[in-house]
Formats: C-alpha cells, sequence, structure tokens
C-alpha cells in the first residue's frame, strides 16, 4: 500500500511538475522564435523664458530653463502610449500585424494576423514594456520584436508620435491661454468702432465738430451783444437827460438797442436759457452738449477699453510664447546586436518552481485530509 501510495507521489510529480516543465522548456529553446529589444529614453520638459521687459525691469539678465517635467504631461504621455489611438497610427505606418505574426509558428509570443485591433493593442502592452518614474517624470520603454531593425522602427516611431502629441499639447494651451484675451480684444474693437461712428454721425448730423468750441464763440458774440445793449442803454440816457424828447437820435437808440436785445434773445435760446423754438432750433445748444459729452465719455471709455484690451491680449500671447513643452530625449531608440528574449532559463526556471509550488500545495493538502481520516 505504501509503495502504492510512493508511485502515486512520483507519478503526480511527473505529471504535474517535470512534464510542464519539460515541454515549457522544449518550446522556449526549440520553438519560440528569437526577440530582439530596442530601448528608448524621454520626458517632457517645459520651457520658461523671461521676457526682456522683466530682465530690464528687473536690471539682470535672467534666462531660466525650467529642469523639470510638468508630471501632468507625462502621465498624459504614459496612458498615451499605451493607447489604441498610437497603436492605430503606428500600424498604419508600419503594419504592426506584419511585424509581430512573422514567426511561420509561434502560437504564444506572435501575433494572430487575423486579430482585431482590441487584441493587437493587448499584445503591443506585452511587446512594448514601459518604466515610468512619476518623481523625475523620466520614461523609458523596451521596445520588443522579432527582427532588431523592426525594434528600432517601431521605437523610433513611438517617439516620433510621442513628440507629436506633445507639440499639440502646446499648441492648445497656447490657444487656450490667448482665446480669452482674444475675445475681449474683438469685443473692444467693435465697442469703438460704433463709439466712432456714433461720433461721426452726430458730427454730420449737426455740422458741428466740437460743441465746446462752437459754445465758446456764441458765448463770446452774446458777451458783446451784452457789452452792446450796455452802451446803447447809457447812450440813450444820457440823450434823454440832456436832449428834447423828439429828438431823432432817442428814437434811433431806441431801435438799436431793441435789435440787440433781440439778438441777445436768440442766442440765449440757442442755449436753452430762454424761450422753446422750432424745427431744427429746438435742439438747443444744451442738448447738443449732453448728447456731446455722452459720446465723448462712452468714446473714450471704448479707446482706454481698447488699449487694456490690446495690452492684455499682446501679454498673453508674450506669456504663451515663453511657455513651452517639448519632448526631451535622453536614449535614442537603439539597435540590438543579440536576442536576449525570450529569457528562456529563467522562463523554464519560473515554470518548474510554479508548477513545483502547486504539486507541493496539492501534496500537502492530501496529507492533511489523509491524517484526519
Amino acid at each position: 500500500m505504501a509503495r502504492l501510495r510512493h508511485h502515486g507521489i512520483l507519478a503526480s510529480f511527473l505529471g504535474l511538475v517535470a512534464a510542464p516543465t519539460l515541454a515549457a522548456s522544449l518550446y522556449l529553446f526549440a520553438v519560440a522564435e528569437d526577440q530582439y529589444a530596442s530601448t528608448v529614453g524621454f520626458s517632457v520638459r517645459s520651457e520658461d523664458m523671461s521676457s526682456a521687459l522683466s530682465m530690464l525691469g528687473g536690471g539682470l539678465a535672467s534666462l531660466g530653463i525650467g529642469s523639470s517635467g510638468s508630471a501632468s504631461d507625462s502621465d498624459i504621455l504614459y496612458q498615451f502610449i499605451q493607447s489604441q489611438e498610437l497603436v492605430q497610427r503606428i500600424d498604419q505606418k508600419l503594419d504592426l500585424r506584419r511585424i509581430y505574426s512573422r514567426p511561420a509558428f509561434d502560437p504564444v509570443f506572435a501575433f494572430d494576423p487575423d486579430g482585431q485591433i482590441e487584441d493587437l493593442v493587448e499584445y503591443w502592452r506585452r511587446m512594448v514594456r514601459i518604466s515610468y518614474d512619476s518623481n523625475t517624470g523620466l520614461i523609458e520603454l523596451r521596445v520588443h520584436a522579432f527582427d532588431p531593425r523592426d525594434a528600432q522602427a517601431v521605437a523610433a516611431a513611438i517617439l516620433e508620435e510621442s513628440t507629436r502629441m506633445i507639440n499639440d499639447l502646446s499648441a492648445i494651451a497656447r490657444s487656450d491661454a490667448t482665446r480669452y484675451a482674444l475675445e475681449e480684444l474683438e469685443k473692444a474693437v467693435s465697442r469703438l468702432r460704433d463709439q466712432r461712428v456714433a461720433m461721426t454721425e452726430f458730427r454730420s448730423r449737426t455740422q458741428i465738430v466740437d460743441p465746446s468750441a462752437d459754445i465758446q464763440a456764441q458765448m463770446g458774440l452774446l458777451n458783446t451783444l451784452q457789452q452792446q445793449l450796455a452802451e446803447a442803454s447809457i447812450d440813450i440816457n444820457l440823450l434823454r437827460q440832456t436832449t428834447q424828447p423828439n429828438d431823432p437820435r432817442i428814437a434811433q437808440n431806441e431801435r438799436r438797442i431793441a435789435v440787440i436785445e433781440e439778438l441777445i434773445q436768440r442766442e440765449r435760446e440757442k442755449f436753452g436759457m430762454g424761450g422753446t423754438g422750432s424745427g431744427s432750433e429746438a435742439s438747443t445748444y444744451s442738448t447738443l452738449i449732453a448728447e456731446y459729452e455722452r459720446l465723448s465719455v462712452d468714446l473714450e471709455f471704448a479707446q482706454n477699453a481698447y488699449v487694456a484690451a490690446l495690452t492684455n491680449h499682446d501679454a498673453a500671447i508674450a506669456e504663451a510664447q515663453r511657455m513651452n513643452r517639448y519632448l526631451a530625449t535622453y536614449v535614442s531608440p537603439t539597435l540590438a546586436q543579440q536576442s536576449l528574449y525570450p529569457q528562456r532559463g529563467l522562463l523554464a526556471l519560473m515554470t518548474g518552481g510554479l508548477t513545483l509550488l502547486v504539486w507541493a500545495i496539492g501534496m500537502l493538502i492530501y496529507y492533511s485530509v489523509r491524517d484526519r481520516r
């Protein structure tokens, strides 16, 4: 009975440990194709250049280039390298199905050319190993292929597409930084244009370029008329005291006074100081001045808003141009000279160790159950 049990243990060992390990070793050393690896390393860098104005204002030339990449950009790039979009781009460029299905028979390590894009993405994640340090932002790739030049070509394509993606991110960031300033500038330009049109229409309608200057002239005329009225009043009083009541000079001065008073009344009506006028004369100078001042204030406000919006827009553009992302490559795609993968000895040893562990656990369970009986 003990001998039978020992034969059973030996048979289980041969079936669960020796046979799988031997089969895996035969497959790895006799069937599996050699794989070559190309290494490429890069990081996202951010360049921050101080403007000339800040250098002059500070009195010292300061030109700084950021030494650390943007962690968020590196995270985006890390996910992008594993995305279906990148796999599709490189597949269209290099034909990944042809590259990875080249072995005539290798059902474990080769790709089935009839597989869908989801299968290709899953296989891609097996053949492109990513090492990413979130603290430094460094990304290192090890690209596997069955030909060293194919591995180098795939690594170079990943580097090219990653550079394009970072450039697109930079363009989007610059566009976002300047879009709001551009919208404000366009509104300020439109407001300034409308106010200038309104001022031109006012001047065309009233035939007055500057009502304040015109009013000064009218006030001068009114003051002159009032002075002449005072002089005429003095003259007629002197005549009444020194001449006969029927002296013709008295009547002449009375007519002169009446004419001056009529002119003064007309001038006052223009200022809205008396009378109502009719037709176009109903628009008194006080109304014109109020309208002109309103238009002047609106025009000045629009001009100041335009200057401020233009300054903000130029500052936004300058700031966007100073902040720039780029992909810094510290390891260019390498060309392998010998096959290091698959690691046949390590895989065979891992297969043997795993099956041995499973067999040992099974034996422990078996004897534990047997002893309880």
